[in-house]
């Protein structure tokens, strides 16, 4: 069976992720690796301070750290992904899982990309349900200050940009439900541009590898084994658009019949439910999980 490994981005953090893990020995290894690069306790975090996990700084380490250990104890249980794609911070995650960065490169990454983002220009967030599409794409066109910044579905999108531009969307298209993100900026949009170019010069410096399986990028959903192109994409990644519909699309059209989501939370889960049902879905949030997986697994050898 051709299996996806797809990781999380930033509002899939939740308090107690990662609890099963602080006394596994390979997590204990990075958690103390990340300790080193970031300079506070990583599990105290995750595990006790609720206000400071929902806060860019920490979230962004946060969710990397715990999604590539629960990576590396899926390979450890003998599972193996086909592909790989992550939602915005997780491509981060997606990268480690291929091979292309080092667990520590890839932390620092993300570090300095959340020090640059929790800094970011004013701007809003706003998650929208229920539209419809072509009128929306319209009036974004021509609205000044406005963009899409995650296409995670047909029927649900966020879009980022000036409070200004963003309530004349509101104002203009006829929504069924809109939702306003808790984050400290205009994340994915041109408001992001000033931070992009000094992160980038930081992600222009790390070294990439080839991938050892295909990963498909947030702002290309192509499948690619190829590290400049990767890392060239990244670099795309901090003011463009995250097309998670045209991910999983793709992926269906790559042949892939399971996809299991790697981190806290079922958020990929739910968007890849609603566009395509028949996929075989499952979520790793945990050892206990990963545990779990590995026994259907091998029953399903022996059968």
């Amino acid at each position: 069976m051709k299996t996806a490994w797809v990781f999380p981005g930033q509002g899939s953090q939740s308090l107690g992720m990662g609890a099963d893990l602080v006394d596994v020995p390979t997590a204990k290894i990075r958690f103390q690796q990340a300790q080193e690069i970031l300079g506070w306790d990583l599990a105290q975090i995750c595990l006790n301070e609720e206000s400071k996990l929902s806060q860019t700084l920490y979230t962004q380490p946060c969710l990397y750290v715990i999604s590539t250990i629960l990576a590396d104890l899926m390979r450890e249980a003998g599972l193996e992904p086909s592909v790989v794609a992550g939602h915005s911070l997780g491509e981060y995650a997606a990268l480690y899982t291929a091979g292309v960065i080092g667990f520590e490169a890839g932390l620092s990454l993300v570090k300095r990309r959340a020090e640059l983002m929790a800094t970011a220009p004013p701007g809003v967030m706003v998650a929208l349900v229920g539209f419809n599409r072509d009128r929306l794409e319209a009036e974004i066109a021509q609205i000044s200050g406005a963009v899409i910044a995650n296409d995670n579905h047909n029927a649900q999108i966020v879009i980022s940009g000036t409070p200004e531009g963003v309530n004349t969307v509101l104002e203009k298209v006829k929504i069924r439900r809109s939702v306003p993100l808790k984050v400290s900026g205009a994340f994915h949009s041109p408001l992001m541009a000033d931070v992009s170019v000094e992160f980038n010069q930081v992600l222009s410096a790390t070294k990439f590898q080839s991938a050892k399986v295909p990963v498909l990028s947030n702002v290309e959903p192509l499948p690619t084994t190829d590290a400049q192109t990767l890392k060239d994409r990244l670099m795309q990644q901090m003011t463009g658009q995250v097309r998670w519909r045209e991910i999983v699309a793709r992926l269906v059209q790559e042949g892939v019949e399971e996809a299991i989501e790697i981190g806290p939370g079922m958020v990929l889960t739910n968007t890849i439910f609603k566009m395509y049902p028949a996929l075989e879905l499952k979520n790793v949030g945990s050892n206990v999980e990963i545990a779990a997986l590995q026994t259907t697994v091998d029953q399903a050898v022996v059968s």
